[in-house]
């Protein structure tokens, strides 16, 4: 990406089959996302990648770990996928902020086929924003206040249940998370999170400018995303409804929070592939 980032790219699934781009959301790692992809491989050529700072990626500079230049990443990873793989139609599967990312990217879909969103952060500018921006400032606060390291993933993996965020996470997703979001010490002394907490609160910070600049108007290509339950209290930041978006094919999954994709995995599967399979139809 530049002088200190390098991001993998890694293949899984049916290279025969249609192209989906995967990616996760602040401060996690798209294997943590394996019990929904993996339902996807037998027939999907899986395209899957860590946002800088983040995962199997080494970290590089804060300055850098911002909305603007993951954006920038994201287009450049579109392109590397096409030289190394070849150019084909492709579904980008994305949660969050990699979401928000894909959809302010100013190629604006063009590179797609079509979109699943899930729960992105978005926000319109009006009377919802002061309720937004105060989650936005709470997010962040306790971001910071995150335990860096650990003796052990099993430390980690044994007090996550319970936090609310994970206590509808299907069995398997806490362990997942310490393997995941965790890696060993340079020193050999525990475990340390792979996105540091001042990165992660920095790209939450970065949410009260962005959330606001997207057009769904603007996209050039199918759209389907899918929500938390708006009627549960949210974990993350709240819940824009989009049934009023006449270019979004909008749901959300009842009694699923933030973290759909690892409460709800086969329902989260079902829809995707509802989708692609009346986009490829169309």
């Amino acid at each position: 990406m530049d002088d200190d980032t390098v991001i993998i790219l890694r293949r899984h699934g049916n290279p025969a089959g249609p192209r989906l781009v995967l990616s996760h959301g602040n401060g996690l790692a798209v294997d943590l996302y394996y019990p929904f992809w993996s339902q996807l491989a037998d027939d999907f050529d899986l395209m899957i990648y860590d946002l800088r700072n983040h995962g199997w990626n080494t970290v590089g500079t804060l300055k850098n770990h911002n909305i603007p230049t993951l954006v920038q990443d994201h287009d450049c990873i579109l392109e590397a996928i096409d030289r190394h793989y070849g150019k084909k139609p492709m579904i980008g599967v994305f949660h969050s902020v990699s979401a928000l990312i894909t959809l302010l990217s100013p190629t604006q879909g063009s590179r797609f086929a079509g979109y699943v969103l899930f729960d992105p952060p978005l926000c319109k500018p009006d009377d919802n924003y002061e309720e937004f921006d105060a989650a936005v400032t709470r997010t962040a606060a306790m971001t910071r206040r995150r335990t860096p390291r650990f003796r052990s993933r099993e430390e980690l993996a044994d007090v996550l249940p319970y936090f609310p965020v994970y206590q509808r996470a299907v069995p398997g997703v806490c362990d997942l998370v310490a393997k995941t979001t965790l890696r060993r010490c340079a020193n050999g002394q525990g475990y340390e999170l792979r996105c540091p907490r001042e990165y992660e609160a920095q790209l939450v910070d970065y949410a009260r400018t962005f959330a606001v600049l997207v057009d769904f108007e603007k996209l050039r290509c199918p759209i389907k995303v899918i929500g938390a339950d708006p009627t549960l209290p949210y974990s993350y930041l709240p819940t824009l409804d989009l049934s009023d978006v006449m270019t979004v094919d909008y749901d959300f999954l009842p009694e699923a929070t933030h973290l759909l994709q690892l409460e709800q995995p086969g329902e989260c599967v079902e829809v995707t592939r509802d989708f692609i399979e009346r986009t490829t139809r169309v």
